[in-house]
């Protein structure tokens, strides 16, 4: 587990209790970016199933890959509350990229104080977290 913490990969486990702050307020039906170990809703995508090629609907988390991919994530979920879904998403906030403000910023932004500690790891996470919400 301890590769998950790392920079060794792209995916950072949500932690439950953040998680479910947010889900109490938009009761999700679909994690669209997930593995079975980490999914937090019943029905989920996982990278087999390649949730960027999916339809999303419905009110949606999303903790996507934290590397170059990401862009294509925060596009998705921007491209989807057009036709109605709502997407929460949690990134880290790189205001810096053309991501953040191509997409990020047509959402409304929550940063978040602190640092998470991602999958029950020891440690916070090297970076800051932002939660955008797409949709309405």
């Amino acid at each position: 587990m301890s590769v998950h913490f790392s920079s060794k990969t792209d995916l950072w486990y949500t932690p439950q209790d953040f998680y479910e702050k947010y889900n109490l307020i938009y009761n999700f039906q679909t994690d669209v970016c997930a593995t079975h170990e980490n999914a937090k809703c019943e029905h989920y995508f996982t990278k087999e199933q390649d949730g960027l090629k999916q339809h999303w609907k419905g009110n949606c988390w999303m903790n996507p890959p934290y590397g170059r991919d990401i862009k294509r994530w925060i596009k998705k979920a921007y491209e989807s509350s057009l036709d109605g879904a709502i997407i929460v998403c949690l990134v880290p906030s790189r205001t810096d990229t053309a991501w953040w403000h191509d997409y990020c910023m047509k959402g409304k932004i929550e940063f978040i104080r602190g640092r998470l500690k991602f999958g029950g790891s020891n440690n916070s996470a090297p970076f800051p977290s932002a939660v955008v919400i797409f949709g309405d």
